[in-house]
């Protein structure tokens, strides 16, 4: 038989059709794309600036103020304010409201003058050894051009050459710089956000598809009793992937565990919720399995990108941070290293417990609305 153009252009007009009418495939299409374009341009940066630091400041002199303007103006550093004290520093980096804490010693300036190499102390939270490294090559610099500036003119005699002071630099949570130590403990959000999100979706999916989800339309069951019913078991499921991940984890890459246990408890458990009735919310707005699919996958990528598991917070742009505040995956990053990595506990991570107490809300609530919608 030849070729007919009558018959291929029939073929052809029925295919678009149908992509027409598969409206979450075809936003799929396009959408992914521009997402992806977006994300890896914008957020895909190692070199974080305008990270969170805080100033003890136990001398307040020229040099000391001409050190904390070049600090400013370089935009390696945020400084949010003053703190006072070894112990209330370590909280501050222990609770990530900073990253780092400058300590200028009593007589700072006095003693540069006089040669007797006082210590300028930086405490850094170096669970991101990414995110620190490029701030603290920079601090070399800019102490050199505060001094520069500080000694020159008239008092350009007192400058001392070599700079008579040192750059102490503790890192806090991986002084070693590993990279397994941050990277494993992120690894927990992606893994259960991949699978739980994907199993729930596809799972439900499958019931519809298969007709059995109208023999619980057709039951007394009501929209929070089914999803209950539906998504709990699936918490068993992310209780065996949590005690692989650990038992690994601790034995094969040696992460430590410095923190409480029940906020550990608590994180996870509210993160696997959350995306059971993520998936719960997929797997209503989805006709099939490839659509449960592809929405899963589009979960994703925020999570492994906004996160901050693959690139430091304080790199992303402004807009992407108020975005990530959204994505479950970046309240459970900060709990689980936090506890972790930094020995943290309930009290250090009640902001994010409540964030993804919201999240799931919020979800959840979503989700119900949507499966009515559906019973309708």
């Amino acid at each position: 038989m030849s070729f007919s153009l009558a018959r291929f252009l029939a073929v052809l007009t029925k295919e678009f059709i149908q992509m027409r009418r598969d409206r979450v495939t075809f936003a799929m299409m396009i959408g992914l794309p521009i997402m992806q374009l977006l994300l890896f341009g914008f957020i895909i940066n190692s070199d974080a600036r305008h990270m969170p630091t805080l100033i003890e400041l136990n001398d307040d002199g020229p040099l000391v103020r001409s050190i904390i303007s070049g600090m400013q103006i370089s935009e390696y550093f945020d400084i949010r304010g003053a703190v006072s004290g070894a112990e209330n520093g370590e909280r501050a980096l222990r609770e990530g409201s900073a990253s780092f804490v400058i300590v200028f010693p009593d007589d700072f300036e006095r003693d540069v003058v006089r040669g007797r190499a006082p210590q300028l102390l930086v405490t850094a939270d170096a669970s991101d050894p990414a995110a620190v490294g490029g701030a603290v090559g920079a601090l070399d610099g800019i102490v050199r051009i505060a001094m520069a500036e500080t000694f020159a003119g008239a008092l350009a005699s007192l400058a001392p050459t070599p700079a008579p002071f040192g750059i102490a630099v503790h890192r806090l949570y991986n002084p070693e710089g590993s990279t397994s130590t941050n990277i494993v403990p992120g690894l927990l959000a992606i893994i259960l956000s991949m699978t739980l999100v994907m199993m729930t979706a596809i799972a439900i999916v499958k019931e519809t598809e298969r007709g059995t989800m109208e023999m619980l339309i057709a039951t007394p069951a009501r929209p929070l009793e089914v999803m209950l019913g539906k998504i709990l078991p699936y918490v068993l499921v992310g209780y065996v992937q949590t005690f692989v991940f650990l038992l690994t984890g601790l034995t094969l890459f040696k992460v430590p565990f410095e923190g409480s246990w029940q906020a550990f408890f608590i994180g996870f458990n509210l993160f696997i919720v959350v995306n059971l009735a993520l998936g719960f919310l997929i797997s209503a707005v989805a006709r099939s399995q490839m659509q449960a699919m592809q929405l899963s996958m589009f979960t994703i990528l925020p999570s492994v990108l906004l996160s901050g598991f693959l690139f430091p917070f304080a790199a992303m742009p402004g807009w992407a941070q108020v975005l990530s505040n959204i994505v479950p995956a970046t309240h459970f990053l900060r709990v689980v290293r936090a506890v972790m990595l930094k020995g943290g506990g309930v009290s250090d991570v009640t902001g994010e417990l409540w964030a993804l107490a919201a999240i799931l809300i919020v979800i959840s609530a979503i989700a119900m609305l949507r499966y009515r919608q559906t019973l309708d």
